[in-house]
This record gives C-alpha cells, structure tokens and sequence, in this order.
C-alpha cells in the first residue's frame, strides 16, 4: 500500500501533490523546480491555473516558449521525470521504496542527475531499483549493484553485490556498464 501523500506511479495525481507541495512544504516544491532547473536549462517554473470549479492544471514555464505548456503537451520522458523527482523530494517516503526502470523514456543525459537524486533519497529510505538498463549502470559505483542470476539448475535466483564479483581487473580498463554489457556480470 502506498502512503497517501505520495504521487501515483501513473501520475494521476502528480498535480495535487504538487500544488499540495507548494502551497505546505514550500522548500520541497523549490527542491523539484531547481531539479527541474539543472535537468532542463530553459526551465523557468511550474504554475498551477484553475481549468473548471475546484480542478487545477499544471502548467510547465519555458525560457523558449512565451506560453506555458500542460502536461499534456510534455514528453512521456519529461512527465516520468517530473514524477520521480517529486517522489525521490518527498519526505513522506516509505522505510522501503521501490522504483522499477526509472530510465525509462529518460533522454540518457538525465541518468547522470537521476543517479545523484536516487543517492540522496537512499538516505531517508530503502531504495531498490529495478533495471536491466547498462546506461543507468554506468552512474554507479559496484557496491551500488545488486546482480541477480539465475540458477537454472535449482531454479533459484542468486543474489551478488557487484563489488563482492571479482571485477577489479575488469574495472581497470572498462567502465561498470561496459563490464555489463560484456555478460561479466549478471
């Protein structure tokens, strides 16, 4: 069960908690714009105008366009971020949390910044996350990587930390996403 002041994976409401955000925990809500801000330049600022009694939109301001854009307008890539920023900047994160293929529709350039979120929120809950993505891979460190095989004898799953594999002699000449890709692990 997810705790209610969090946004849906779907997002269906991602405009309520972010206005919730804003207008309650006005640092957490500057925390997902400066995100923003560093992940696309010509971010200026989220804003949240009335579209019928009671319902509120959200709107995406641009340096480049002179009118604001709905969400409806945004990129799948452009949305998912906005929701995992939201959700790794919340406070109210569960002692576990789990994320699968966060990369998913993310242009690869973000995957650098996502990492570093992901680090941080690891502080205030258990963060697993799924992923069969090596560009992902390549922003982590081998004790951040749990690899899992499967036994195909017994049918089990095994677990390993990469930094338990014997990868020094591999990490010496090739990066972790590149030792991934090879099949040295996993």
């Amino acid at each position: 069960m997810r705790p209610v002041n969090l946004p849906a994976q779907n997002g269906e409401d991602l405009v309520s908690y972010l206005y919730y955000l804003r207008e309650t925990e006005q640092h957490r809500f500057e925390m997902v714009e400066d995100s923003l801000a560093v992940a696309f330049p010509s971010f200026k600022s989220l804003s949240f105008p009335p579209v019928a009694a009671g319902t509120l939109a959200l709107t995406w301001h641009d340096k480049i366009f002179s009118t604001p854009l709905y969400m409806h307008q945004l990129s799948e890539g452009t949305l998912r971020f906005i929701w995992l920023i939201t959700l790794l900047q919340s406070h109210n994160l569960s002692a576990i949390t789990l994320i699968d293929e966060p990369e998913v529709s993310l242009h690869p350039q973000l995957l650098s910044f996502l990492s570093g979120l992901l680090r941080e929120a690891s502080n205030r809950t258990q963060l697993i996350i799924a992923t069969h993505s090596d560009r992902l891979i390549g922003f982590l460190e081998p004790h951040e990587v749990l690899v899992m095989d499967e036994d195909e004898e017994n049918g089990l799953t095994e677990m390993t930390w990469a930094d338990e594999l014997d990868l020094e002699h591999w990490l010496s000449n090739y990066t972790l996403d590149q030792v991934w890709r090879m099949g040295i692990m996993g």
